[in-house]
């Protein structure tokens, strides 16, 4: 479980992808296209890819609906060197960290590493359990895995009901279908499959 992943040669990631911002004539379905693509060849080969769906912006109200999906990815590489890669076609796509959870035309999310827990059980908890009203204004400045807000989004777990329901957090001890099972019943029924 607490493998050092920068010894790891090559492992499934799991990784979550949302735009609610037009690029140049570019619809939020195009630009998540265009990152697939990048993906593919930057990242490695995409394995499962769920629908695209629509959601509300987070925080509702927040801005226009995202169109978001996940996707499994064969990666070699740290985590920290898939994270960097993935940030960079989030620059390639016109990417701007202004605002904490504001529009964009992109967001690619690294949910998760197969059962890895990156840096530590304390630190994840830590960050999933800070309260909404801290989550709003500090951001973590390492990389956590998985993503400690992953168990809360159903822009998240809807898409990863289509890759990996029997999926197991390694750290909530629960799967993709528990996680999603528990959310509001109205989070759930926002995740509109295109």
């Amino acid at each position: 479980m607490y493998a050092k992943l920068d010894q790891m040669d090559c492992h499934s990631c799991i990784v979550a992808i949302g735009s609610n911002q037009r690029l140049n004539n570019s619809s939020s379905s195009d630009v998540l296209s265009a990152a697939l693509s990048r993906i593919a060849v930057s990242v490695g080969p995409i394995t499962s890819l769920s629908r695209f769906s629509r959601t509300p912006a987070f925080p509702k109200g927040s801005g226009p609906d995202f169109i978001n999906a996940a996707l499994m990815v064969r990666a070699q590489g740290s985590a920290h060197e898939i994270l960097e890669k993935l940030h960079a076609i989030e620059h390639e796509l016109g990417r701007v960290r202004e605002t904490r959870w504001g529009q964009r035309t992109i967001d690619i999310d690294l949910i998760a590493v197969e059962q890895n827990i990156v840096p530590d059980s304390e630190t994840f908890k830590k960050w999933q359990l800070l309260p909404f009203s801290q989550q709003t204004k500090i951001a973590p400045n390492q990389l956590i895995l998985p993503h400690p807000r992953m168990q809360d989004r159903a822009f998240v777990l809807g898409p990863m009901m289509d890759l990996c329901p029997d999926w197991v957090h390694p750290v909530i001890q629960k799967s993709v279908s528990q996680m999603f099972d528990i959310l509001d019943s109205q989070d759930k029924a926002e995740v509109m499959p295109l």
